[in-house]
């Protein structure tokens, strides 16, 4: 039997302007912390160039959310390399005892 996720629909605030979205309940929080995150980028962005458009302060955001992801990604790969180096070379220390 297969479980059944609950979802809800909630508005998200993204620049002044209203999305509804279905997300499930779990989620919801993660949700509501990105929307914040977002608008808190883009208040940045306003204050640091003022006179822009909506259009161009979520560009923006979108760019340094987007570097930011690529950035943490590359990292974690690089991280995961150096723990399989690691353990290439405990197992090698361990199979010489």
């Amino acid at each position: 039997m297969t479980e059944k996720t609950e979802t809800v629909t909630i508005q998200v605030s993204v620049a002044e302007r209203l999305y509804p979205l279905k997300v499930t309940k779990s989620d919801e929080a993660k949700v509501r912390l990105a929307e914040n995150l977002v608008n808190e980028k883009i208040k940045t962005y306003q204050n640091m160039f003022q006179g822009k458009d909506k259009q161009d302060y979520m560009a923006m955001c979108l760019l340094n959310l987007a570097v930011e992801f690529t950035t943490l990604q590359s990292e974690t790969q690089h991280n995961h390399r150096l723990t399989e180096e690691k353990l290439n070379q405990l197992e090698e220390v361990l199979s010489g005892i």
